[in-house]
């Protein structure tokens, strides 16, 4: 990022944090992907929260941001496990914020199995979670009882640009890995879920004359995928025994162990987050031997049968930076309007969304930086 645009970014966050400024002090904790230009967000928040810690997500860090997070703030490691068993979840956020108001900031619902332990035995109050992904929103809605406020990003129109550039660039990088070893996406159909990544994915493939079978369990997104012209799979395991390329968008598990077999020979498969969310590859079956076969490419194989998979199973996008542009900026700025939400201290426990009037200011302080 050159100095100028760093410097304009500085300059938007600083308006927005003008504006959200918090009703009284909170802790927080953030989970994030690490990417090139976090480093100002992570300032951001540190302005409206006493930001106790970074979490990055492990497999998107990279290593200049983090180093210069960590002149701000440090970096803790995380993995799933240590929010899973909420005796460890509630040793980790004692030893950082024992006693305070605390604000949690998620990507993907990490904090969501530990939460209601947390509520009940944590030594200070937990003021909330805002939560950044689709797939993060359904693991806290899911919960028996919501413990307390959940804001979502999740479904937000300003998240809108992010999941439609997403979209894009997982295209992208999965065509990139395929022509590396002389395969092209022409010629090879694709499956592919309808929900906000996957109608992107979907489209931008249609686009540049792919034929696309949507397999959705949501009987309203196959409506919605038949309306647009596109295929629609009745048949799942017909499906994927046709498809070259397998592209899981659901945030929950897209293939399990049984599902490998019907893969079509040399099919290519590519998630849009990450392998423990959507591959259960601990059941694929011992038989299948996995030899990379070129960048960010491992080919699994036994008598009679042998597909791709493309970066270990993780989010393909992330091989070549996942970047959205200014875009992912709204949706940050609309992070930040949800920890003032909670810091009021005046929501009922459950799901809640940004006001529209807050997105509106949002969207015109960025046109404002960015529409240039």
């Amino acid at each position: 990022m050159e100095t100028f645009e760093r410097a304009r970014l500085d300059a938007f966050f600083g308006r927005i944090t003008a504006a959200v400024e918090s009703a009284g002090p909170v802790a927080s904790f953030l989970i994030t992907h690490l990417l090139p230009e976090r480093p100002a967000f992570v300032r951001a928040v540190s302005t409206v929260s006493d930001l106790k810690a970074v979490l990055p997500k492990p497999k998107s860090i990279d290593p200049v941001a983090r180093r210069e997070v960590e002149k701000v703030v440090s970096c803790d490691p995380l993995t799933r496990e240590m929010f899973t068993d909420p005796d460890t979840a509630l040793e980790y956020v004692e030893s950082r914020a024992a006693g305070q108001d605390l604000v949690l900031l998620d990507v993907g619902g990490y904090f969501a199995p530990s939460l209601e332990e947390l509520c009940a035995r944590f030594s200070g109050r937990v003021l909330g979670v805002v939560e950044d992904t689709e797939n993060g929103h359904k693991r806290y809605a899911e919960l028996d009882k919501v413990p307390c406020p959940v804001v979502s990003v999740a479904r937000s129109p300003l998240k809108d640009p992010e999941d439609f550039l997403v979209g894009q660039s997982v295209v992208f990088s999965a065509e990139a890995l395929m022509r590396g070893r002389g395969d092209i996406l022409h010629g090879r159909g694709a499956l592919v879920g309808f929900g906000k990544l996957g109608s992107s994915i979907a489209r931008l493939l249609h686009a540049k004359g792919v034929k696309v079978t949507v397999c959705d369990i949501d009987p309203v997104r196959q409506a919605q995928a038949l309306s647009q012209g596109f295929s629609v799979a009745r048949d799942r395991d017909a499906a994927l025994r046709e498809a070259g390329l397998v592209l899981c968008a659901t945030g929950a598990v897209s293939l399990r162990g049984e599902d490998f077999s019907s893969l079509r020979n040399g099919a290519y498969v590519a998630t849009v987050t990450s392998s423990e969310d959507e591959l259960d590859l601990a059941a694929l079956p011992e038989v299948y031997s996995r030899t990379p076969v070129g960048d960010h490419v491992t080919r699994y194989q036994t008598t009679g049968h042998y597909f791709y998979l493309l970066n270990d199973g993780n989010a393909v996008n992330f091989i070549h930076g996942a970047s959205v542009g200014p875009f992912i900026f709204l949706v940050q700025a609309e992070i930040l309007a949800g920890v003032r939400m909670l810091a009021r201290r005046d929501l009922e426990p459950g799901m809640h969304d940004v006001r529209r009037e807050d997105r509106a200011t949002i969207a015109a302080t960025w046109l404002n930086y960015f529409n240039r």
